[in-house]
């Protein structure tokens, strides 16, 4: 018979051993979001999606129930996944707190629009590093404000685009000491009308971030780039949505494993509802509704709930950031039960 005492210590291990196992792996939950292997991000700029904060410091309407956003409301809202709760992390003002925070569960104590080297992050604790040094592609799609460059310089300044919304190019590993020529950021950080030709050619990463111009991304105070465009920049931006989003459900990558996440930065940065709600839309074959009808849940979320459920698609350690907090809530819920194929809620 064996020793009780070795008896305990052996079951003593195990649970220590299962417990640092739970802690460090972002293990998925979700049999449905597991079978995700291409993912689009969409971040789109200022706007509640209720609140009803109009008057605050962007003068921006709502989105929700706004006759100027009726591609979002007529078909986004009735044929994705959506969250009614989602917030920009508390506090996390202005744009570039925002898109660092989706990549790192951090602002890095940055509250302000910066261009790169200010400050420089060094950390490699980032999700596309991490995807890179798991083998997982990765590509940021930006569209230019100005002129149609190819990007055969990394994007350091306001030269042609706001960089503050490509976070990427913040961090040491990818801008190599704010060199105009890192190999590895002319290599991820593309301009948008590449992916066109990218989805046509099969050659889709894995990961793909996408953020459109000022023009077109909803945000206050900016005319039209186009004579033809309208000049609400709320409708402006969900023209864009309407006319961009198919691109992406229509590719084959999308209907054999695909997930686009549409995402607003932030919500109006003052007045009560400064944090939120903001929209957040998730389409995808194994998101519940399935493309065929709407579902709706009220989880309080922010970004740290969308990169958490990155982590978890992609398999990476660690959570990064706020991600780990035990009380971050992913996105789970969007996504069909475990119940095979079916369509189930």
């Amino acid at each position: 018979m064996e020793d009780p005492v070795k008896h305990l210590l052996k079951i003593s291990a195990l649970g220590v051993t299962l417990l640092l196992w739970l802690v460090v792996m972002p293990v998925s939950t979700n049999a449905q979001m597991s079978k995700v292997k291409t993912v689009w991000v969409i971040l789109m700029e200022n706007h509640n999606w209720t609140g009803n904060n109009a008057g605050a410091a962007f003068g921006a309407p709502d989105i929700k129930g706004n006759p100027l956003a009726p591609y979002t409301n007529r078909t986004l809202l009735q044929t994705s996944a959506h969250a009614e709760q989602y917030f920009n992390p508390p506090g996390n003002h202005p744009s570039q707190p925002n898109y660092l925070w989706l990549e790192a569960g951090t602002n890095f104590g940055v509250l302000g629009d910066t261009q790169p080297g200010q400050p420089q992050i060094f950390t490699d604790q980032h999700l596309v590093k991490l995807l890179e040094d798991a083998g997982i592609s990765w590509r940021a799609y930006a569209e230019p404000d100005f002129g149609s460059p190819v990007f055969d310089n990394c994007p350091l300044d306001f030269t042609f685009l706001d960089v503050e919304h490509l976070a990427f190019v913040y961090f040491n590993d990818i801008n190599d000491g704010l060199n105009p020529q890192s190999a590895e950021c002319i290599a991820h950080v593309r301009p948008y009308y590449q992916l066109a030709t990218d989805l046509a050619d099969h050659t889709v990463a894995q990961y793909n971030f996408i953020t459109p111009n000022l023009c077109h991304d909803g945000h206050e105070g900016v005319s039209p780039c186009d004579a033809n465009e309208p000049a609400d920049n709320t409708l402006r931006s969900d023209t864009w949505l309407k006319q961009n989003v198919p691109l992406i459900l229509e590719s084959d990558e999308y209907k054999e494993g695909g997930a686009l996440f549409i995402i607003w930065d932030e919500a109006e940065d003052s007045g009560k509802f400064s944090d939120g709600p903001i929209g957040m839309f998730l389409l995808s074959p194994f998101a519940k509704g399935g493309g065929k009808r709407g579902f709706s849940n009220s989880i309080h979320y922010d970004h740290s709930s969308t990169l958490k459920t990155l982590q978890e698609i992609f398999h990476v350690e660690p959570l990064l950031g706020a991600a780990a907090d035990p009380e971050t809530k992913d996105l789970s819920d969007l996504f069909k039960g475990d119940c095979g194929d079916q369509d189930c809620r």
